[in-house]
């Protein structure tokens, strides 16, 4: 292996990693190197289908589009994807090899070490530096045995780790001591400085905390780095971040998203909640669907009938339903299209206990769930406005019925998706269309909304990160961080 390797590991859930990471993979890469992420292993539900035809994190497709390269699986050789409480769909290399109960994956995840050495082999063979990305809390020694995501990784690869606190959380200091006073001492040894992060006024006010880190640690805190605004123009990987977004009042035109319990790849909202003249509203549990929404999104899910379950738990069915009947807009995608149908059937139990259950019945359309996941991207014309429009699939099952043969869009001149004969309710499996400017306009001008003719998506994003790369060159001298990096040593 010629490559050199820094990994970033959090003291906490969301301190910023996946940005940390996504920028440091640009800064480089503006700098001539030749830069790859990777994450050993992630949860989430918000995904993306990668050029070797699997799907890993939405976050490593950024840092990846950061790093200026297509999408690999052994960017993420281990992905975690919720479907109930206490279990996950486990994907191998961008491949589902099983579910298992949380139980179950921490009784067997080492035997996916290999797996995950294998792929940051790859990488460290053919990049000059490999940023890595760790998951969750640093500090979870109850999780420590068998761990692939951060110190269980580090040492089979023999990494060495910078480790990132946000100080708006509070007690950052005590995070960052804390973490290398619980972990094992050969862990530890790993750590070759902290990073303070998401810093907010003056930073010579935190000089006296800085000092103190340095000086408990033995080792160099680096920033404070400030806190970075425009995050929020970059696609959230965390689902907490959903519960985080506030609508923009000054829209005329109202988008309601129901907050679906296994909602996934949540990231085709982006581009309708930049739309200055859109309100796109996450409907929480407990609220109702606001009656002066002009059209309601059913997002994709990661357990379709589960989440079909809750929609009726809510009452939100009923709202949909009088929506619909009031003359208002649906569009449901991938498993929010499947929700739009009459039924759907899971007679293998893919996603839970084996059974049938009611949809919504706004299409006519059923839906049968089946092992075989569709991966793939492609491009697609859209049946109405006739827009061009790039997107993906990535779902599990088969929609048939009459309302197909009104499709919502073209792929390879073959139909796709499902229109109501009003023309109100859509169904479509495409995840990522509103990236498309010109899709996107056409298909709001004809809701009756204005959508900003100046809006690129895709341009947005590109200057989003070069601007987070230009902010981490104020904020940390990044001669010195390459300098912490070394030529890792797979056991």
């Amino acid at each position: 292996m010629t490559a050199l390797a820094l990994m970033i590991m959090g003291t906490g859930s969301d301190v910023g990693k996946s940005l940390m990471v996504a920028g440091l993979c640009r800064a480089f890469k503006n700098r001539g190197l030749k830069v790859a992420p990777f994450k050993p292993q992630n949860m989430s539900n918000n995904a993306a289908v990668t050029a070797d035809g699997g799907e890993i994190g939405r976050a490593q497709a950024l840092q990846a589009r950061a790093a200026g390269l297509e999408p690999l699986t052994a960017m993420n050789p281990v992905l975690l994807k919720p479907e109930q409480e206490t279990g996950a769909q486990v994907i191998v290399r961008g491949r589902r090899v099983a579910s298992m109960s949380a139980r179950e994956y921490f009784a067997t995840r080492a035997r996916f070490m290999p797996d995950v050495l294998e792929a940051f082999s790859q990488l460290a063979a053919t990049f000059d530096l490999i940023l890595i990305e760790g998951a969750g809390s640093a500090s979870e020694i109850n999780l420590r045995e068998h761990d692939l995501a951060n110190f269980g990784f580090a040492r089979a690869a023999d990494v060495p780790v910078i480790l990132l606190g946000d100080i708006q959380r509070g007690g950052v200091i005590a995070s960052i001591i804390g973490t290398l006073e619980v972990v094992d001492p050969k862990d530890a040894a790993l750590v070759v400085a902290s990073m303070i992060n998401k810093f907010q006024g003056d930073p010579a006010l935190f000089e006296n905390g800085k000092v103190l880190i340095e000086k408990r640690t033995g080792r160099p805190c680096l920033g404070p780095v400030s806190f970075f605004p425009d995050a929020a123009k970059l696609p959230a990987e965390d689902v907490l971040a959903l519960e985080q977004v506030l609508p923009r009042e000054n829209g005329a035109f109202r988008i309601a998203v129901p907050r679906l319990a296994r909602i996934s790849n949540f990231d085709d909202l982006d581009p309708l909640r930049a739309e200055p003249g859109i309100t796109l509203d996450i409907i929480q549990p407990g609220t109702p669907i606001p009656r002066d929404a002009d059209l309601i999104i059913l997002p994709g899910s990661k357990a379709t009938r589960s989440d079909m379950e809750l929609l009726e738990q809510q009452g939100w069915d009923i709202d949909i339903r009088a929506h619909a009947r009031a003359g208002g807009s649906v569009l449901g995608i991938c498993g929010g299209y499947q929700m739009l149908g009459q039924t759907i059937a899971d007679s293998d139990g893919i996603e839970g206990v084996p059974g049938t259950s009611k949809g919504l019945g706004l299409l006519n359309v059923t839906t049968t769930l089946a092992p075989a996941k569709k991966l793939q991207v492609t491009d697609a014309k859209h049946a109405i406005s006739g827009e061009m429009l790039k997107a993906y699939h990535m779902h599990m099952g088969v929609t048939k019925g009459m309302d197909c043969s009104r499709p919502f869009a073209y792929v390879s001149n073959e139909d796709e998706g499902a229109t109501s004969a009003s023309g109100r309710i859509m169904g479509t499996y495409l995840h990522g269309l509103f990236a498309a400017d010109g899709f996107r306009r056409a298909f709001l001008t004809r809701l009756g909304a204005t959508p900003d003719k100046t809006l690129n998506h895709e341009e947005t994003i590109e200057s989003t990160l070069d601007a987070l790369a230009g902010h981490l060159e104020t904020q940390l001298d990044l001669d010195a961080l390459l300098a912490m990096a070394r030529q890792p040593i797979v056991r």
